[in-house]
């Protein structure tokens, strides 16, 4: 008994079984998505490899001092940048987006790596003693850090991955304790700039809104309408922003204000995912007989869309399995981020939380159609090395803190 209290004072088993799980579930839901394709068959050999590595980076990132990532947080962050100028010059373009490197016979996206460095560098610079986040030049540096790569992820261009960043910066700005009004500064020019995605109408109501809660607040008239003037430059951009995406891309948005405007085009995705959700009941149709599965109706299924492989062949009780074992796993990352005394450990965990939660979010919204489908997998359990690599290794400094956690105290 002795033996097993230090064992589990040391590693939380909650958090690697719950993850387990769902890599289990997902090599399943692999399997079954690919199980009559001609030519995505090896998908499973793959994941299960990819998975052995992801594992062993996992144990390895849990064992190393906690001060290393402090160390590798800067180095990290620029040589993540680096591979994001790269992939724009030489790249290779997949759905529209030249988001992949390609090394030999196997191809990663940097935006994965940047993800790291930028929670790391983000963490540091919001650790330290002299930062004043209700500060406006902090409050900018802080976003600047943020926003770099997700500038250079729009070049790709690829909105998934630049909205993911912008709710990593946001959250980790808010955990760091930000006021209420320094909150809204920060989130009022996101809000104006999606109400103008969706007309006219939308973006007069999201300043008219703006404007009242300014009021509210009763701050001085020259940096009250500063920030109005800033709200409204969003709502332009937003427009000029909207132009600029790649076509796929525009109908993207286009069919989740309307999914039946283009159902064989950009709205297929959506109401297939529907279908196959629809169709598993409560217990669903069984391993390998989903017939939205095996008939291969959604494209590459077993990415992005893998949840319907599990909404159809594993029923509402799959469904809802999955989902309380990522909100097991959310509730048990943010104990020990508010649990941890040291500031930066504390942000890391935080800004690990923030990617794993809009993943699910969005990933898990675009599959039931309460969001626009923008190519989002869902952790631990879609398709994909990079992807897996990198969650696990996040997972490890998660894992890594809980294990020093009274060095802190």
């Amino acid at each position: 008994m002795r033996i097993d209290y230090k064992l589990s004072d040391k590693f939380d088993f909650g958090l690697f079984i719950s993850v387990l799980i769902l890599f289990l579930i997902g090599l399943a839901a692999i399997y079954s998505s690919t199980f009559n394709h001609p030519t995505m068959s090896g998908n499973f050999n793959r994941q299960l490899i990819f998975g052995i590595a992801a594992f062993i980076v996992f144990f390895i990132t849990y064992s190393i001092p906690s001060n290393t990532f402090r160390m590798i947080a800067i180095p990290t962050y620029l040589f993540s940048l680096l591979l994001l100028l790269i992939v724009l010059v030489a790249g290779r373009k997949t759905s529209g987006a030249r988001s992949w490197l390609d090394i030999g016979p196997l191809g990663f996206q940097p935006s994965e790596l940047a993800k790291v460095g930028t929670i790391l560098v983000m963490s540091l610079f919001l650790s330290r003693k002299n930062t004043d986040i209700e500060s406006f030049k902090d409050i900018v540096l802080a976003l600047m850090i943020g926003f770099i790569p997700v500038m250079m992820i729009l070049l790709e261009p690829d909105m998934g991955t630049a909205i993911v960043f912008a709710g990593l910066i946001l959250l980790l700005i808010f955990w760091k304790g930000i006021s209420i009004f320094g909150l809204f500064i920060v989130l009022s020019p996101g809000f104006v700039a999606v109400s103008a995605l969706f007309g006219f109408y939308y973006f007069l109501g999201a300043l008219a809104l703006t404007l009242i809660v300014l009021l509210l607040f009763r701050k001085d008239i020259f940096f009250s309408g500063s920030i109005f003037a800033l709200n409204l430059a969003a709502g332009f951009f937003a427009d000029y922003l909207y132009h600029a995406l790649s076509p796929h891309q525009q109908k993207r948005i286009q069919s989740f204000i309307d999914p039946n405007m283009d159902p064989l085009g950009a709205g297929y995705n959506t109401i297939q995912a529907k279908v196959a959700i629809g169709s598993g009941g409560l217990l669903g149709k069984g391993f390998l007989q989903g017939n939205q599965t095996q008939l291969q109706y959604i494209p590459e299924q077993w990415t992005d869309f893998i949840y319907c492989v599990i909404g159809e062949e594993f029923g509402f009780i799959g469904s809802m399995f999955v989902i309380i074992l990522f909100l097991y796993l959310f509730f048990k990352i943010l104990k020990i981020a508010s649990t941890t005394k040291d500031e930066f450990l504390s942000l890391i965990i935080i800004g690990v939380l923030s990617v794993y939660f809009i993943h699910f979010l969005i990933n898990i919204g675009m599959v039931v159609g309460v969001l626009p489908v923008i190519g989002i997998p869902l952790p631990f359990v879609s398709y994909g090395g990079s992807s897996l690599l990198v969650n696990m290794f996040m997972l490890g400094i998660i894992a890594n803190v809980f294990r020093n956690r009274k060095n802190f105290t």
